[in-house]
């Protein structure tokens, strides 16, 4: 296993104190009542005291650096090069309903770039990690972006609104027009696992629209590291700043973003 950084020893054992806090609670969500309000309402206290966690030990550690959490909420530091980018609850409506498929994330912005980052699949006990020149590891085992080339055999995951949220209309235009040509399609519900499943060759890409920075920073790093390369759905525009992305291994990556890209 590589050496790890400081920070990243930070960020660790910030997020391993966060994923036992959410494990708890994930335990206690099949006992509530079922009802619209009940789950939701247990959910986004869940998440806050995760991200209260995340927080107070990220500072407690750092106290020089920023702090962006869910909803884009900014505290900032007196070191302006350098702030954490922390997601605390990936998969809010899996992990309402009982799912296993979500996650907690951090990773670490210096001028602009993201340089660490760690994304924690507590349920099954699962840590994807990377830092900037140090490859993606998954338990301590190094892990690198899939192989395979021929989009026919290649498997992609997404994700897209439902009921009133979002552009639906385009999401559903973007499956019918990609699906017919690749080996598969899948939408699980947490685009920080897609992103890391990508960088450890389960997928073999990725791509999405109307996402928020902190859903993606940690994954970003996860799949550069691990081989891949990440683009925004418009050519030449920065993912973290349009909210799309386009991810795959780089032998795929130029066929599947024409596909992507086509109208």
């Amino acid at each position: 296993m590589a050496q790890w950084s400081a920070n990243i020893n930070v960020m660790l054992k910030a997020i391993r104190v966060a994923g036992r806090a959410m494990m708890r609670d994930f335990k206690e969500v099949d006992k509530l009542q079922v009802s619209k309000k009940g789950p939701n309402d247990f959910a986004k206290r869940a998440d806050q005291r995760a991200e209260e966690i995340l927080q107070e030990m990220l500072f407690e550690a750092r106290p020089n650096y920023g702090f962006v959490g869910t909803g884009g909420r900014e505290t900032k530091g007196e070191d302006p090069t350098r702030r954490w980018i922390a997601q605390p609850l990936d998969g809010l409506d899996n992990f309402i309903h009982g799912l296993p498929h979500w996650s907690l994330s951090i990773a670490l912005e210096y001028k602009g770039s993201i340089v660490a980052a760690v994304i924690l699949s507590p349920v099954i006990e699962e840590l994807f990690l990377a830092e900037k020149g140090a490859g993606t590891w998954l338990n301590e085992q190094r892990v690198r972006v899939s192989g395979r080339t021929a989009l026919d055999q290649m498997v992609f995951a997404t994700e897209f609104p439902s009921g009133n949220k979002g552009d639906l209309p385009t999401h559903l235009k973007d499956i019918a027009r990609i699906a017919p040509s690749v080996g598969g399609v899948r939408s699980l519900g947490a685009i920080g696992l897609d992103l890391a499943y990508t960088a450890a060759g389960r997928y073999d890409g990725i791509w999405a629209r109307e996402l928020k920075h902190w859903e993606m920073a940690a994954g970003l790093l996860l799949v550069q590291e691990a081989g891949g390369l990440c683009q925004a759905i418009v050519e030449h525009e920065d993912p973290m700043q349009t909210g799309t992305i386009i991810a795959a291994n780089g032998e795929g990556h130029a066929k599947f973003s024409k596909l992507v890209r086509d109208k």
